[in-house]
């Protein structure tokens, strides 16, 4: 897919995003880091919001954007138009390697924004932050 195939959400739709994760990042739980994220992704025209959750055992936490990703799953959703992330930091943070390669499953050309705790704010498209990604195409017949 090229990223012209898939729309640009309108400023109205991007705006409830980043509120949807902005108002999940409050419900992150990271007493560990305290690197609070909120994310939302766009699916169906639904919004569905999700907040990292810090385990002390570090490789058994999950990202919020990957916990949205659930949580749109769960809804029936298998396809992503956009997603947001609202970090507590400076600068706009982008999903994490690992949630990019989960989100890329969803959408590979899907918008990503992200935004800062100071309002400024960067877009991508997701095949742009992760390129040469592995996918179904990757796997061998079996």
């Amino acid at each position: 897919m090229s990223p012209s195939r898939v729309p640009k959400p309108s400023a109205a739709v991007i705006a409830d995003l980043i509120a949807s994760a902005r108002k999940a990042r409050k419900r992150a739980y990271a007493p560990y880091s305290n690197f609070h994220v909120g994310a939302a992704v766009l699916a169906g025209g639904r919004i569905f919001p999700g907040v990292n959750v810090e385990i002390a055992s570090y490789p058994l936490s999950v990202c919020a954007e990957r916990n949205a990703i659930a949580a749109a799953v769960m809804a029936g959703k298998t396809t992503i138009d956009a997603v947001a992330v609202v970090a507590d930091e400076d600068v706009p943070t982008p999903p994490c390697g690992g949630c990019r390669q989960a989100l890329y499953e969803f959408g590979p050309d899907m918008l990503v924004v992200a935004e800062a705790d100071n309002g400024r704010r960067a877009e991508w498209v997701l095949s742009s932050l992760l390129p040469a990604a592995f996918d179904s195409a990757s796997l061998r017949d079996r």
